[in-house]
């Protein structure tokens, strides 16, 4: 099915390469006020991953999970009559997932709700260049949807660049307002009492989860073979922040649904290096630092060495290494202890060290690939996950441009 999807995209975008070549000729006043289509991406992925601790039954059990991604997106630009570059960029995302764990919130049904689903997330982009001024304004709008998750975000940035180009500070001030469809375990659905079982109040209805961000980069052209940037965010937020079908496992052996803070502050900062070797070789860097006020604190260092086989092959090996501590309110199974407030037996917030090694191979030709004039760019890029904990995972993902 995903081979399908790959080749009608393919085709897709032969036909609006046919077109957008047989558009018949214009002034030159005229044509620099024209909305035209200036870029089309599509980007398909399969990712797979595999583990025994999962968070829906407490810590324990199968981690199994496969997801197949597919996001087209297309660029239209228009100059305006005072010379500014309008792009607005439109995009249509689906993903389909199984995950084993999941099917584990009713193990006596054949199959729960979110064994599998699908998420569905259109989004627009506008930006505004004006290179006489040297500053660049956008704003975004996005929504995404699955079976037990409604989300919808806005978004502003700004961009203020040298005359030369080689200095650039960037803005963007972000906001996502989400809904979470509560879904507990089926065994907490209910509450004894002296009269018999009722329905727990607390295992129904929906609520909110809002998070709001900040992000500030400065980028310096430090010579023709060096460059530096700057990174910092700055994310907060509030609401139903534990999700209500993952089980936590006391030392009384009671059961209990995950409880965490209401809110929560995400403190990343970075710095991105990139070294020009050489007319073939590049050496990509990157170190990120992070804390939050969950007591997590994580350390992410990456490198990528792309090298130019040809003018219009290129192969990049990867590799990232990812290390963080435990949050204040994790413990594993049978680990809790009745008397915190908070608690999670979810991985994703322990401590562990993680390892992403890969290869990105990339072919570009401004006439063309494929007999397509306008298929400018095929990218196919490898990954393998692991981490301490024993979670494997797996991805390959292609991508095609078209200008």
């Amino acid at each position: 099915m995903q081979k399908i999807c790959l080749s009608a995209s393919l085709f897709f975008l032969s036909i609006l390469s046919s077109f957008s070549q047989t558009a018949p000729p214009d002034s030159d006043s005229f044509k620099s006020r024209k909305l035209k289509a200036e870029e089309v991406n599509f980007v398909s992925s399969y990712y797979n991953q595999d583990g025994d601790n999962s968070a829906v039954t407490g810590g324990i059990g199968t981690e199994k999970l496969t997801d197949i991604s597919s996001v087209f997106d297309i660029s239209l630009t228009r100059t305006d009559l005072r010379n500014r570059l309008h792009t607005l960029r439109l995009e249509a995302g689906i993903d389909h997932y199984t995950s084993a764990s999941s099917d584990r919130i009713d193990p006596n049904t054949i199959s729960s709700a979110s064994a599998s689903d699908n998420r569905f997330y259109p989004g627009v982009t506008w930006t505004r260049l004006d290179a006489e001024k040297h500053y660049t304004l956008g704003a975004s709008l996005s929504m995404s949807r699955e079976y037990d998750y409604f989300s919808k975000g806005a978004s502003f940035n700004f961009s203020q660049f040298s005359k030369d180009h080689n200095r650039e500070f960037g803005l963007t001030l972000g906001a996502y307002l989400d809904t979470w469809k509560i879904i507990y375990p089926i065994e907490l659905r209910t509450l004894a009492t002296s009269t018999g079982l009722i329905p727990n109040p607390e295992a129904s209805g929906s609520k909110p989860r809002n998070s709001y961000n900040a992000s500030f980069v400065l980028t310096q052209v430090i010579n023709k073979r060096m460059q530096l940037s700057l990174l910092l965010d700055l994310a907060f937020q509030s609401g139903q922040l534990a999700t209500p079908y993952q089980r936590v496992y006391f030392q009384d052996k009671s059961v209990h649904v995950e409880h965490l803070p209401a809110q929560r502050l995400k403190i990343p900062a970075g710095i991105r290096f990139n070294y020009f070797a050489t007319d073939r070789v590049v050496l990509r860097s990157f170190y990120r630092f992070y804390t939050d006020d969950w007591g997590i604190t994580a350390h992410t260092a990456e490198l990528e060495v792309p090298y130019k086989l040809t003018p219009f092959l290129s192969l990049s090996p990867f590799y990232r290494f990812y290390t963080q501590t435990a949050a204040d309110y994790f413990a594993g199974y049978q680990q809790h202890g009745m008397q915190q407030a908070f608690y999670t037996s979810d991985y994703d917030l322990s401590a562990f060290n993680s390892h992403l090694a890969g290869l990105n191979l990339r072919l570009n030709s401004a006439s063309g690939i494929l007999g397509i004039n306008k298929l400018n760019t095929v990218e196919i890029r490898y990954g393998h996950y692991n981490r301490s904990n024993g979670l494997i995972s797996n991805s390959i993902t292609l991508g095609v441009t078209l200008k």
